[in-house]
């Protein structure tokens, strides 16, 4: 027995260090090759107290194994549930406030979107063929015939939900891409899909105006959150762009690390909004339920999504948002 001792005291140890490195996140606190090991000499120390239980009468020995091995477990069984942990803390606390710290950057691509949507809807009632350069080549004739395109999503709610889905985290996540270019990438893609939505309501009202009004019915269930969404992905990447501009007090490696880290954040959260807006648009927007419905529920999703992310998670002490 005294061998079996001198065999393993230090595995022992080295488990107790472990152990006391990990007072508060567990093994958060550790090494990608700290946990490896604290992994192995768990295994071995559970080993040991076998051995130990069937070969030793010492209490002590058996005490103190027993409890080394409980607390290793208990650390271990921790981390397993952290995860429900991480992705409630994310939603309560990380994403909103992220938001709520660089909500500036969302306002000036909110901004962007809108003033070009004016310009769109302006530019194309005038002259309808604006619409070509904004990529709508072909709707005025769908106008014209009261080609209803979108009310082919009530033949298949599901497919359709999936594919809105799809395309609108896309459309997205190229948004926020486009900010790597120093931010003016972002811009652009946000003006041109604000001019693009303009155009498309600006072809409506000059040649069909009760088509504008059916397709107004249609976007507004599930639009507040759709666009909203794609400016916040816009924003997200004029947060990448301009901490490559303005690092501030930190170098650019830095600041692209830190808003990076916060981009990322506001992007997944709005991937999770998009997916709301998708289930919207392919069950409700096409529906034959009336038009109160589907302004309704534009009105309080967005509601109820502005004020999760402007009051989930408010402490006392929040800081005063960054500027832009």
């Amino acid at each position: 027995m005294n061998r079996f001792l001198e065999q393993n005291k230090d595995n022992w140890q080295r488990l107790e260090d472990l152990l006391s490195m990990m007072s508060g996140r567990g093994l958060g606190e550790l090494s990608k090759l700290e946990v490896r090991e604290f992994g192995e000499l768990y295994r071995r120390a559970a080993t040991d107290l076998a051995i130990a239980r069937a070969e030793s009468r010492d209490p002590k020995l058996l005490n103190y194994l027993n409890s080394l091995v409980i607390r290793a477990h208990g650390k271990i069984y921790r981390a397993e549930g952290e995860g429900v942990g991480i992705i409630k803390r994310f939603f309560t606390r990380e994403f909103p406030e992220t938001f709520r710290t660089n909500w500036r950057y969302m306002a000036v691509a909110g901004a962007v979107f809108f003033l070009f949507g004016i310009f769109g809807f302006i530019a194309t009632a005038n002259n309808t063929d604006f619409t070509h350069f904004v990529g709508l080549s072909g709707v005025t004739e769908q106008i014209t015939a009261n080609n209803y395109w979108w009310k082919s999503l009530n033949d298949a709610n599901q497919i359709g939900a999936s594919f809105i889905m799809s395309k609108n985290i896309i459309v997205s996540f190229k948004a926020f891409a486009m900010g790597a270019l120093l931010g003016v990438g972002a811009f652009y893609d946000i003006a041109f899909f604000g001019a693009h939505v303009g155009s498309v309501f600006g072809a409506c009202y000059a040649l069909n105006p009760p088509f504008g009004n059916e397709l107004a019915s249609f976007v507004v269930g599930h639009g507040v959150i759709e666009i909203s969404t794609v400016f916040f992905c816009a924003g997200s990447g004029m947060m990448i762009g301009y901490s490559i501009v303005n690092p501030g007090d930190l170098t650019r490696a830095q600041a692209l690390k830190k808003k990076g880290v916060e981009a990322i954040k506001i992007v997944i959260g709005s991937a999770c909004f998009l997916v709301v807006a998708g289930l919207i648009e392919g069950f409700i927007s096409p529906s034959s339920l009336p038009p109160v419905v589907k302004y309704s529920t534009g009105i309080f999703t967005g509601i109820a999504m502005y004020g999760y992310l402007f009051l989930v998670g408010r402490s006392k002490a929040e800081p005063t948002p960054e500027p832009s």
